[in-house]
């Protein structure tokens, strides 16, 4: 199908454009983080709001990111029929509509409506994921790909440092402790009417959020942002991929995706479950909040110390392959090591600085994936990328996974569900990705 807009190669771009796509681009993965990681604070905060169980309140992200599933092979064909512009478009126009939907489930109190609103609002990102991915990992040399895919993962975690405390700022106040230890004491009518007060507080900062993205969809289609074509192969990768049909006979893509699954998995278990493990710790939410904000700081950490050093000092694969085996590591000191420690003015257990750790574990194990999974799909790139991306939706079932051992054992022994993904990943990252037949 032909695009709007003439798609160019990758090659003919001058560095200027280069460079003005990289940062629009860096843009949008901001706008990502700070949507996607507010389910940090959303997850506590529904479960308070509508009196939920845990399993039931990591719906949340279930919710949010099943739709990178429903919704990942459908991108890449609007994609290929609209043109990247017009589909990140539609992307943003569809996460405003969710964050509007945020609205009436506020107004009635209806936790199923509220996650109605986050399915929309993944529904729009999976569109914008699925161009944004492959886009910026084509946009320039191969072997800087998790280099530029790590300043990506700045923009996308530097946002997801702020949104849960901007969140908190702009939802939570500082009687609320005093309300939480109250409302088991409270009539049911008493109840119901400090609940009804406390959810409607995301009506305003929603209604804002949905305007804003409306209005970034439109700016974003009429940006410079060149339309880039992802179907070109050269004479020798064309050759190699004659005989190929479907999208299944790139085992290393097809593992690559289940890497992605488990990743997101254990990124987000660690960013959204850390608030809930503190206030194990008779830590209150207000103090907690930060936490998430800790776990993304190491990640930028790690972002940053993959720029300094890939390629120069270490290749893309062997520091995905530091990374899984650190989350592995860190994993096991989550169950095993104990004892009060002081950090940060905090006084916890020393486990939940493993869970913080595991950001800097989780780094670059993205990044590292990514080109090690679409290398040499040529005109597959854009399934491939959507195959990716539905792998995005371990976001949504992992978390299940551990809010189900969580009510049935603890807190801490619920982190088990980490520790077989890592030794996957170590395995992607040491014989997996060089897989190109099936069969081994």
């Amino acid at each position: 199908m032909k695009t709007a807009t003439a798609a160019i190669k990758v090659e003919s771009l001058t560095k200027s454009q280069t460079l003005l796509s990289i940062f629009l681009i860096g843009v949008m993965f901001f706008i990502f983080g700070f949507v996607s990681w507010v389910n940090a604070i959303l997850i506590p905060y529904f479960k308070i709001a509508c009196e939920l169980t845990s399993f039931q309140a990591y719906l949340v992200a279930f919710a949010f990111y099943i739709a990178y599933f429903v919704m990942s092979v459908p991108s890449s064909y609007l994609l290929r029929a609209v043109g990247f512009k017009k589909g990140m478009m539609l992307g943003f126009w569809a996460m405003a509509l969710g964050a509007f939907i945020f609205v009436p489930a506020a107004l009635s109190r209806t936790y199923e409506i509220f996650l109605l609103g986050l399915f929309t609002i993944g529904i729009g990102l999976a569109i914008l994921q699925t161009a944004a991915n492959p886009y910026i990992t084509i946009l320039g040399p191969k072997e800087r790909a998790a280099q530029r895919i790590s300043i990506m993962g700045i923009c996308n975690k530097a946002a997801g440092i702020l949104s849960p405390i901007v969140f908190a700022a702009v939802i939570l106040r500082p009687t609320d402790t005093d309300l939480f230890a109250q409302l088991s004491t409270m009539s049911d009518a008493e109840r119901s009417l400090a609940l009804d007060e406390l959810v409607r507080r995301v009506i305003n900062p929603y209604i804002g959020l949905g305007i804003f993205l409306f209005v970034l969809g439109i700016l974003v289609y009429r940006s410079p942002l060149p339309e880039i074509d992802t179907e070109h192969e050269d004479e020798n990768l064309a050759t190699v991929n004659a005989g190929k049909s479907s999208i299944f006979q790139f085992p290393h893509l097809i593992l690559g995706a289940l890497a992605i699954f488990l990743h997101v998995g254990t990124q987000v278990i660690a960013i959204d479950t850390i608030i809930g493990y503190a206030g194990s710790m008779n830590i209150s939410l207000l103090e907690a909040k930060v936490f998430p904000s800790y776990t993304l700081f190491c990640t930028i950490c790690g972002y940053l110390i993959g720029i300094t050093v890939i390629p120069k000092f270490i290749s893309q694969v062997n520091a995905l392959r530091i990374c899984t085996i650190l989350g592995a590591i860190f994993t096991l000191l989550i169950i095993f090591a104990k004892g009060d420690f002081s950090f940060l003015g905090h006084q916890t257990d020393i486990s939940i600085w493993f869970v913080v750790l595991l950001g800097l574990a989780n780094s670059l194990v993205w990044a590292g994936i990514w080109p090690l999974a679409l290398d040499d799909l040529g005109r597959f790139t854009k399934l491939g990328a959507s195959i990716m991306i539905m792998g995005l939706c371990g976001n949504a079932i992992m978390p299940l996974f551990y809010g189900h051992f969580a009510d049935e054992y603890d807190l801490r022994q619920a982190y088990w569900v980490l520790f077989p993904c890592y030794l996957y990943l170590v395995f992607y990252a040491v014989k997996g990705h060089k897989i190109r037949k099936w069969g081994f």
